[in-house]
C-alpha cells in the first residue's frame, strides 16, 4: 500500500487522486467525514450545491484550517445545480457555494448535470401538470451554460469543467466555444468502464474523475463489493474488496472519490493498493456481459423527461438534451 498519487491538471495544477465524495450523506455525518479525512491525509474534496452539506463541509474545514492544513494545499470542488444553468444565476450560485463552504475560490466547478430545470422553484422543481416530473427548462443550452462559467472570475474558481457529460455534448461545447473543460466526473466503475468516453478525454487533456467507483446497490444487483472475484483479489492483498475497486480505477489514471462517513473506511480507502495487470484484468472481466449504468435520472423521482446517455431505459423519454450552438 502506498501514498494517495498525484496527477497533473492541464492548467498545471495538482489533484490528489483518492479524494472524499460527500454525496448521500445524511445530515452532521458529513461535517465529521471531512475533518476526519482531512487529518488522515486527504486533500481533495468533492462537494456539490445538490448534496445541500456544504455548510457542513465548511465547518469541518473551519476545525483544520489553518492548524492541520493550509487552504491551498487542499483541492475543493462544487457543482452548479440545474436550476440554476440560466447564464444571469452561474455566478450567485457559486458565490453561495464560497459562502457555504467558508473559501474565497474553488479549485474546479462543474456543470452537475447537461440538464436545465427551471428557476426559482427550488433545487427540484416539479413540472405544473406532471407531479411526477421534474420541471425542465428546454430554452437555456449547455452552450449558454457553459460560456457563463468560461466568464466567471478566475479569483473564485481556478479551471472549470463539466459532470455525467456524453463525449458528443462535450464536443459541442468545446466547438461552440473554443474552451476545452478541464475536467469530466462522471460514474465508472467495472460494470460501467467507459472506455470510450476514457479514451476521449484522454485525447482532448481532460481529467476525469469517477464517482461511485464502488458501484452500488439501488437495482438489486449484489454489491461489487461481493463479487467473488473481488473479495478473492482482496483478500489475497491483504486489502478490503473497497480498496481493489479504488485501486482499479486509478489503475486506468483518473481519480477516484469513494463515499463513506465511517471512519475506518474513510482511512482504508485513502491507503492506495497497486494492482497487477492480471489483478486488473480478473476485476474488469466481472463487467464483462454485466454492463450496468446505474445512476439514470430518467429512472429518479421525480422523474427528468430527457434523454441524457441514450441508454435503454431512457427511450421513452420525450426531450433531448438541449446543446445549442
Amino acid at each position: 500500500m502506498s501514498n494517495n498519487e498525484i496527477i497533473k491538471l492541464s492548467t498545471g495544477a495538482t489533484i490528489n487522486q483518492i479524494g472524499l465524495g460527500t454525496w448521500l450523506s445524511k445530515p452532521k455525518e458529513v461535517e465529521n467525514a471531512v475533518e476526519i479525512a482531512v487529518r488522515n491525509g486527504y486533500r481533495h474534496l468533492d462537494c456539490a450545491m445538490i448534496y445541500e452539506n456544504q455548510d457542513e463541509v465548511g465547518a469541518a474545514l473551519k476545525k483544520v484550517i489553518p492548524s492541520v492544513v493550509k487552504r491551498e494545499e487542499l483541492f475543493i470542488t462544487s457543482k452548479v445545480w440545474n436550476s440554476s444553468h440560466q447564464p444571469a444565476l452561474v455566478e450567485k450560485e457559486l458565490d453561495q457555494t464560497l459562502s457555504q463552504i467558508g473559501t474565497d475560490y474553488l479549485d474546479l466547478y462543474l456543470v452537475h448535470w447537461p440538464v436545465a430545470f427551471v428557476p426559482g422553484q427550488g433545487l427540484n422543481p416539479r413540472h405544473p401538470t406532471k407531479e411526477n416530473e421534474a420541471a425542465l427548462d428546454l430554452q437555456t443550452t449547455l452552450v449558454d451554460t457553459w460560456k457563463a462559467m468560461i466568464a466567471l472570475p478566475k479569483s473564485k474558481v481556478r479551471a472549470i469543467g463539466v459532470s455525467n457529460f456524453t463525449i458528443g455534448q462535450i464536443e459541442a461545447i468545446i466547438k461552440a466555444t473554443g474552451v476545452v473543460p478541464v475536467a469530466n466526473q462522471v460514474e465508472a466503475h467495472p460494470l460501467l468502464p467507459q472506455d470510450d468516453l476514457l479514451a476521449f478525454c484522454k485525447q482532448k487533456g481532460i481529467h476525469v474523475t469517477a464517482y461511485s467507483p464502488l458501484g452500488n446497490n439501488l437495482v438489486g444487483k449484489p454489491k461489487l463489493t461481493d463479487y467473488p472475484e473481488i473479495v478473492k483479489i482482496a483478500e489475497a492483498k491483504g486489502a478490503t474488496p473497497a480498496q481493489v475497486l479504488v485501486a482499479w480505477g486509478a489503475y486506468r489514471g483518473y481519480s477516484v472519490i469513494p463515499k463513506s462517513v465511517q471512519e475506518e473506511r474513510i482511512k482504508s480507502n485513502f491507503q492506495q493498493v497497486t494492482l497487477t495487470k492480471e489483478e486488473y484484468e480478473a476485476i474488469s472481466a466481472v463487467g464483462k456481459n454485466n454492463y450496468t449504468r446505474f445512476n439514470i435520472p430518467y429512472g429518479y423521482k421525480p422523474r427528468w423527461d430527457i434523454n441524457i446517455f441514450d441508454e435503454p431505459e431512457e427511450k421513452n423519454a420525450t426531450n433531448p438534451v438541449n446543446i445549442g450552438a
